[in-house]
């Protein structure tokens, strides 16, 4: 049996883990793997800033850490903005797949120009950013939000009616104005809109947690993890210090909290 991280990238309770997991069930998998969900000590509230980014970077990196000698067979991060990705590809020999640099890439397979489809204004720097990171601005037509704050625990829960509409009429948009012939969506906290999106928007609707358990599953079947090359390891790792300064922001947030 293989196993898979999935690194959550926000301190969330019980109930807030479990909306992240159903994601499972927008992709089928074969019986030889099983992923286990894991949230950050402490991270970023909301990914609204190059701020939140460099918590985030820092979180994610931490969590997954000691995912090799953990028994994992691959690590899944959860969230567009690929936070942590590079650092543990370079720390770690197993895969590590984050959604956003694997949906742009699927997108570029399924079509010429992709959009991005996101819930909130404050995110939209993110796409860019990785656009550029991955070399990848010119088959990127758009990004277009619907400017509504996140719920980052409760996801789209209960704001279906409102919020469905919104996100079909701005993908629209990305077809027929922008000239997008795949969409991909801009957090893995809208996965719950993405089966409506399939059926009433006329291209394909990347959804970008499921899309990075498939890959996972794909890549531990054929044996193959991220070149060591391109993220050569640390010559003096310093797991230690990962693990007391978020120790140390754990800390700080619960008694920011009380």
């Amino acid at each position: 049996m293989k196993k898979v991280l999935v690194i959550v990238p926000f301190n969330l309770d019980e109930q807030g883990i479990a909306n992240r997991k159903a994601q499972m069930d927008e992709v089928e998998l074969g019986p030889g793997i099983e992923f286990d969900f894991r949230g950050v000590k402490a991270g970023p509230a909301l990914f609204d800033s190059y701020h939140d980014f460099a918590l985030a970077d820092v979180a994610l990196f931490e969590a997954g850490i000691d995912a090799q000698s953990e028994g994992y067979d691959a690590v899944c991060i959860d969230t567009m903005s690929d936070s942590g990705m590079n650092a543990l590809r370079s720390s770690l020999e197993i895969p590590v797949i984050g959604p956003g640099k694997a949906s742009f890439l699927m997108a570029c397979l399924l079509g010429h120009k992709f959009s991005v489809l996101t819930q909130w204004d404050p995110w939209k720097a993110l796409y860019s950013k990785a656009a550029r990171e991955y070399g990848l601005t010119d088959k990127l037509a758009s990004v277009r939000s619907i400017n509504k704050p996140p719920d980052v625990a409760n996801l789209l829960g209960g704001k279906e009616e409102d919020i469905f509409p919104l996100l079909l009429d701005a993908g629209l948009k990305c077809v027929e104005e922008d000239g997008a012939d795949v969409i991909c969506m801009g957090s893995t906290t809208m996965h719950q809109s993405v089966p409506y999106l399939q059926e009433n928007l006329p291209v394909p609707v990347v959804n970008p947690g499921p899309l990075t358990y498939k890959l996972a599953e794909l890549v531990l079947g054929l044996g193959i993890s991220h070149s060591k090359t391109a993220y050569p390891s640390p010559h003096v790792p310093k797991p230690e210090m990962l693990h007391a300064l978020q120790e140390g922001a754990a800390a700080v947030d619960q008694m920011v909290a009380s």
